[in-house]
Order: C-alpha cells, then structure tokens, then sequence
C-alpha cells in the first residue's frame, strides 16, 4: 500500500486549498474526499446532506476514504473535516501514511467560511456559524490529535505560507525533494 500525505481538520481549514499546492509541488496527484463524494453521489454535499441527513453522506465518505486510501499512488488527500467521527475511518487515515493536521482557531474557521450558506452543519445550527464552529472544534479536536502525526497551525498564514509548513514537517523541501 502506498504511503499517502493525509490532511485532516476542520472546515475553513484549508485542505483543498493546501492539498493541491502540497500535490503540484510534491508531484502527487491530489484527491479531495469532499469532491470525490459530490462525483459519486452526482451531487453536492449539500444536496447529499437534504437527501439523505448527515447519515447517508458519512457512510458515502467512509466508502469514498476507503477506496481513496487504496490507490496504488502516493497521493496528497484532502480529508473530510468529519471522517474522523468513525472510528475506523481514523484508523484507516491513521494507517495510510503521514496525517498533518491543519489546525485553526475557531476565529479563524469562522473568518474563513463567513455565512456557511453551503455547509449543511453550520447553516442548520440556529445558533449560527460561528458558534456550530466553535463546538464542532472541541467535538472534533482530540479526534484529529489522535491521527496527526504532524500539526500545522493556520491561523494568520497564507495557503503557500501553510504548505512550506507541512512540506517542512514531513521533511520535504519547497521544491518537494526529501
């Protein structure tokens, strides 16, 4: 099995975004696990969230994991914010090679994702985004610790700024050569 470069952390956090600058640089296809569930489903993860609840887009996401997880190539995955919920989906992240965890301020998640009109966790949350971001946080970050073998604080850093830095952690230089 191919030794991956795994991103895990909340929503806002930059995964897609630092996930395809970590691939170009490394020379790594990247697979987004949010994007390969709207192409298997055929529909947003919004329109999967109305269809069919939270449920139903969760057992899409750990069958999307599983199947990403097995390629043949290294790759560079965007890891859902919420996989980490399923006990086996964190074991299967944790064994599939080097897991860096973009970590942010709720502050930040919340500056980043403003309204959160297309996240169906926060636009349900009457108690508005901000507030879903901040208890999602604490729901959520030990679960990242626990499959992080790198931490990558975000907040105040540009996405080129945050790739240097987990290129930096799994000791890859900028020009993505170990």
């Amino acid at each position: 099995m191919p030794e991956h470069l795994l991103l895990v952390g909340m929503m806002g956090a930059g995964k897609s975004t630092v996930g395809r600058l970590v691939a170009a640089r490394l020379g790594r296809p990247h697979v987004d696990v949010d994007a390969e569930v709207e192409r298997h489903a055929g529909v947003s993860v919004p329109a999967v969230f109305a269809a069919g609840g939270e449920a139903a887009f969760r057992r899409m996401e750990s069958e999307v994991l599983a199947e990403v997880l097995g390629g043949e190539a290294p790759a560079v995955v965007s890891v859902g914010g919420g996989a980490v919920l399923d006990a086996a989906n964190r074991a299967a992240i944790a064994g599939a090679g080097t897991v860096v965890w973009l970590r942010a301020r709720p502050a930040t998640l919340a500056r980043r994702i403003g309204r959160g009109d297309e996240r169906p966790l926060l636009a349900a949350d009457p108690a508005g985004p901000a507030a879903a971001l901040a208890r999602i946080d604490a729901e959520r970050r030990g679960l990242y610790g626990e499959v992080a073998t790198e931490v990558v604080d975000v907040d105040g850093l540009a996405p080129d700024e945050v790739a240097d830095r987990v290129l930096a952690v799994v000791g890859v230089s900028g020009e993505g050569r170990r």
